[in-house]
């Protein structure tokens, strides 16, 4: 009966018991906020690499097809040290006519399929309060799938997608010849 008190009263291993109990949760926590964070600054990325890439065809009143590499190089090189086989990029030249009608002027993609010349868009891929009557916005969009390294918490790969609209800085449109 002593004996039986004795291990009662013993504290030694309460240490080590609390510990198997809390620190599974701690390691599935750490790697998912570590895992959290780097889908984070991918989404970043991408959406640093639309603003980017779009901002530099906005700069200048036209573009040559040639230069559409060029940029697809700047987008890719954001995105890293994140792997680019899953980048998708595409820069489109959105114009709105007297009605409002959005249509597209021209239309250039990496891995993804540009818009035909003169397309119509709608208001959900173009919103209205983005583009007014008879103006042009270049559009510039990139679709990234972020799979996790470790796997852990994010088991599947993760769509990111970044659209952005950027008016034309030195003339009402951007042209492109030869796209």
């Amino acid at each position: 009966m002593t004996m039986l008190k004795r291990f009662f009263r013993d504290v030694a291993g309460v240490a080590a018991i609390e510990f198997a109990f809390i620190g599974p949760v701690l390691i599935t926590m750490y790697f998912g906020v570590a895992e959290l964070t780097q889908a984070m600054l991918a989404q970043r990325r991408a959406a640093h690499a639309a603003s980017t890439i779009g901002d530099l065809v906005a700069q200048g009143t036209s573009i040559q097809a040639a230069n559409f590499t060029d940029l697809w190089t700047v987008g890719s090189t954001i995105i890293s040290p994140f792997s680019t086989t899953t980048l998708k990029m595409r820069v489109t030249s959105v114009t709105a006519d007297a009605t409002g009608k959005m249509t597209v002027a021209w239309s250039e993609g990496s891995s993804l399929t540009p818009y035909a010349k003169g397309t119509v868009l709608t208001n959900a891929t173009v919103p209205s309060t983005v583009i007014s009557a008879n103006t042009s916005v270049i559009m510039s969009e990139v679709q990234y799938s972020y799979t996790s390294p470790v796997g852990y918490i994010l088991k599947s790969a993760v769509p990111l997608n970044s659209t952005y609209f950027l008016r034309p800085r030195l003339s009402d449109t951007v042209t492109c010849s030869d796209c």
